[in-house]
C-alpha cells in the first residue's frame, strides 16, 4: 500500500499473455488477453451465442473432476458456443466479478490440451472486462456458480489471427474450454470464516457480518497504540495460506487508532482491491503472510510498518493505523 487508496486494477502480471503448462510460476494462457492486447469487451463485436457444436466430455463428467475431451469430430461453429454441461444453483456471474474456476483447454481438431489449472489452485480473475480472452468473457457472464460450462471458442474470440505460438496454438485454432465455475466474488462478498474470539479489551474489536456490509472497528478509548505489529484472526478461514509472493483479492478498510476515523475502504469504493502483498506496505506484508483464505483480518500497524513520519492524505504523520481485511482469493 504505497499510497492513500490500496485500490489496483487487476494485477499487471496479469495482463500479458504468456505460455501454458503445468509450472503454477506462469501466468495461465486461457486467463490472459489475446496477444495483440486489442481484444477487449469494447473493441470485439459481441458474437452470436450457439449451443454447439461442442466435443464429448468422456471421462471426468463429475463436477470438480479434471475432464478428458473428445477431439471435434465436425467443422466447429464460427460463432461462440456455450453449453451449460452441469448447471449449477449458485449466484449468477455479471460482468465485473471475479471468478474462480478449474478449467481445461485444449484444441478442437487435435484435442491437444495445451493448459488446465487441474493439478494446481484453482484460477481466479475477474469477468467481462478484457482481462481474459474474449470467448471467455462473453461466455462465462450469466452462468451460475457450482456450473460446468463447455466452450468452444473460435480465433476471433480467443487470441486471434496471430495464435499463440508458445502455447502452440495457431490462428486458425477453435479452442474447447471445460470450465467449472467454483465461486465467484463481487463488492458484496465477505470472509466465510469462523468467528474467533476478541477477548482483549486493549485492542479493537471488529465485526463478524459476512453479509457483504463493511464490519464495524471499534478503537479503544484511552488506550495507548501498541507499538509492534498486531495480526488477529476475526473469522478464521480454511482456505490457502498466504504467501509473501501471492497477488490477494481483498475487501478491506482502514481506521486511525487515534479516534477511530475511516480512511479508506474497499467497501465505500464499491470495488474489491486486487494487488500482489510484496508491493503493500509492511504491515500488510508481514500480517498477512501466513493467513488463511476465507479469513478476516484484524490489523494494527505502527507507523514505522505504515506510512511513518510522512502524512498521507487524511492519514496524519506518525499514525497508527487499523484495519480490517477480509482474504477472499488467491490470484
Amino acid at each position: 500500500m504505497r499510497r492513500r487508496s490500496v485500490l489496483l486494477a487487476v494485477p499487471a502480471l496479469m495482463l500479458t499473455a504468456a505460455g501454458c503448462g503445468s509450472d503454477d510460476k506462469k501466468s495461465d494462457s486461457a486467463a490472459s488477453p489475446s496477444p495483440s492486447g486489442s481484444a477487449t469487451p469494447s473493441a470485439t463485436p459481441k458474437p452470436s451465442i450457439v449451443s454447439g457444436p461442442v466435443p464429448d466430455i468422456t471421462a471426468g463428467t463429475k463436477f470438480g473432476e479434471k475432464p478428458t475431451v473428445a477431439k471435434g469430430t465436425v467443422t466447429p461453429s464460427k460463432d461462440l458456443a456455450v453449453k451449460t454441461v452441469i448447471q449449477g444453483d449458485g449466484p449468477a456471474i455479471a460482468a465485473g466479478d471475479y471468478i474462480q474456476v478449474n478449467y481445461l483447454g485444449q484444441i478442437w481438431d487435435t484435442a491437444k490440451v495445451f493448459d488446465t489449472s487441474w493439478g494446481r489452485a484453482p484460477y481466479t480473475n475477474v469477468i467481462g472486462e478484457g482481462k481474459v480472452i474474449p470467448g471467455w468473457d462473453q461466455g462465462l457472464v450469466g452462468q451460475k456458480v457450482k456450473s460446468r460450462v463447455e466452450l468452444a471458442i473460435p480465433p476471433s474470440l480467443g487470441y486471434g489471427t496471430s495464435g499463440n505460438a508458445q502455447a502452440g496454438i495457431k490462428g486458425t485454432d477453435t479452442l474447447v474450454f471445460v470450465v467449472d465455475v467454483i465461486n465467484r466474488y463481487d463488492a458484496k462478498s465477505s470472509a466465510n470464516g469462523k468467528a474467533v474470539p476478541q477477548n482483549d479489551a486493549n485492542l479493537p474489536k471488529v465485526g463478524t457480518n459476512t453479509d457483504g456490509a463493511a464490519p464495524s472497528v471499534t478503537v479503544p478509548k484511552g488506550v495507548k497504540a501498541p507499538t509492534k505489529l498486531v495480526s488477529a484472526y476475526v473469522l478464521e478461514g480454511d482456505g490457502a495460506t498466504v504467501k509473501a509472493t501471492d497477488t490477494l483479492l481483498l475487501q478491506y478498510k482502514g481506521v486511525l487508532w487515534d479516534g477511530g476515523k475511516e480512511f479508506d475502504s474497499s467497501y465505500k469504493n464499491g470495488q474489491l482491491a486486487a494487488f500482489p502483498l510484496a508491493q503493500l506496505i509492511k504491515g500488510w506484508q508481514q500480517g498477512l503472510a501466513g493467513k488463511k483464505v476465507g479469513s478476516r483480518v484484524m490489523l494494527v500497524t505502527p507507523p514505522d510498518l505504515a506510512y511513518g513520519s510522512q502524512a498521507q492524505g487524511s492519514i496524519p504523520a506518525n499514525s497508527t493505523l487499523v484495519f480490517t481485511l477480509d482474504i477472499l482469493a488467491i490470484l
